[in-house]
């Protein structure tokens, strides 16, 4: 596990976190949620490097400001939401590009991301031939690209009491999607994080459980 250093296909030049065997037979490009590529994603790349993944983390704040890690306070999530908003997903999709060209060559890969993270992970999914599978974790963009067409099996997880993505959204992608593996949670946003006040550990373990399962189906 160390910090290496991404060149995108527009000359921008990142950083990314990497772990795992880098002899492994599958990898996956971990997306950060709003706020870096902090502590819980390193920990989240650490937990699927365990599982047998090579996997990279790209920062994709680095589009605006280098080494940028927050907490989850208030101030943290505004902060958040402000530098996401002066990213381009067009760019993101370059950056997760880099990412998915620096693991090992050969092996089938995949992509999974957390709250803005899910978004891009659909992204990846539906505007790259990168990878083999994709899984988001409350991405809240996703409904407003629902009509996209995906290039390769997707599986979401949603929490019912998200407060930023309503049921009538998943719905709404669940109609336009019906080839993909839709889950819904009794948590709200961030359930899957174990650093903030919303995390739901029996969530977040059956979230985890069938994101392996669909990985090792599918890669």
């Amino acid at each position: 596990m160390s910090m290496i250093s991404l060149t995108a296909a527009d000359g921008h030049r990142l950083s990314a976190w990497r772990a795992g065997p880098q002899n492994a037979t599958r990898a996956l490009v971990v997306v950060q949620e709003i706020f870096g590529v902090n502590h819980h994603m390193r920990n989240v790349c650490e937990s699927f490097a365990a599982a047998g993944y090579a996997v990279i983390a790209p920062a994709l704040f680095d589009r605006v400001g280098k080494g940028i890690e927050l907490g989850y306070q208030a101030a943290d999530v505004a902060r958040g939401r402000e530098l996401r908003g002066k990213i381009n997903d067009g760019l993101t999709v370059l950056d997760i590009l880099a990412a998915a060209a620096a693991l090992p060559a050969g092996v089938k890969r995949g992509i999974v991301g957390y709250c803005w993270g899910g978004t891009v992970a659909w992204h990846g999914a539906t505007r790259t031939s990168a990878f083999s599978a994709a899984c988001g974790w409350y991405g809240g963009g996703i409904a407003a690209a629902k009509d996209e067409v995906a290039r390769c099996p997707v599986q979401l997880h949603f929490g019912e009491t998200d407060a930023s993505i309503p049921m009538t959204d998943v719905a709404a992608i669940r109609a336009a999607q019906p080839g993909v593996d839709v889950h819904v949670y009794g948590g709200g946003h961030g359930f899957g994080c174990d650093e903030r006040g919303s995390y739901v550990q029996a969530d977040c373990e059956l979230a985890q459980k069938r994101t392996l399962e669909f990985f090792a189906k599918n890669l």
